[in-house]
């Protein structure tokens, strides 16, 4: 599924719309080049799920928890792994809790990631304000979110 939106509160709009469909254990792949709005989309999911506090990138600290919504909220950038070595960073923690787990640059470490999950590529169209989202189910209940997500 493809999506346009013609500025950030189009792309909160659509992320908002994810959150209320998202339940525990399920995770959320953002990818995108620097600047395409994988933060700014991580940000209308924290409305979605109620969480008030300040949503910023991880890229320091590899994971922030936000515990004040309805569901928990992990969101992990792990660009900064891109050489990494194999390590155990106890990610399937996040992944199979009790939350919700969003991941900014996953294909920095694909073999952690969950078999089962929802990518979305963000990219940045002509006009610096529009982006293209592209939404790619990987799974029986995430495809079930994007044709509900589709349906609206």
């Amino acid at each position: 599924m493809k999506i346009i939106t013609k500025n950030e509160q189009e792309t909160k709009m659509i992320a908002k719309k994810l959150a209320a469909l998202l339940k525990p254990s399920m995770t959320v792949l953002l990818e995108g080049q620097l600047g395409a709005g994988k933060t700014t989309f991580t940000k209308g999911v924290a409305e979605g799920l109620g969480i008030k506090r300040i949503i910023k990138s991880p890229t320091y600290t590899l994971i922030k928890e936000y515990t004040d919504g309805d569901l928990p909220l992990y969101h992990m950038d792990l660009y900064r792994l891109e050489d990494a070595e194999d390590e155990d960073l106890g990610l399937e923690e996040y992944f199979f809790g009790e939350g919700v787990t969003i991941v900014e640059w996953g294909s920095f470490m694909k073999e952690e990631l969950p078999a089962e999950h929802l990518l979305i590529e963000i990219n940045v169209l002509n006009d610096s304000e529009q982006r293209e989202l592209i939404f790619k189910a990987h799974g029986k209940k995430y495809t079930e979110i994007v044709e509900r997500l589709e349906n609206e």
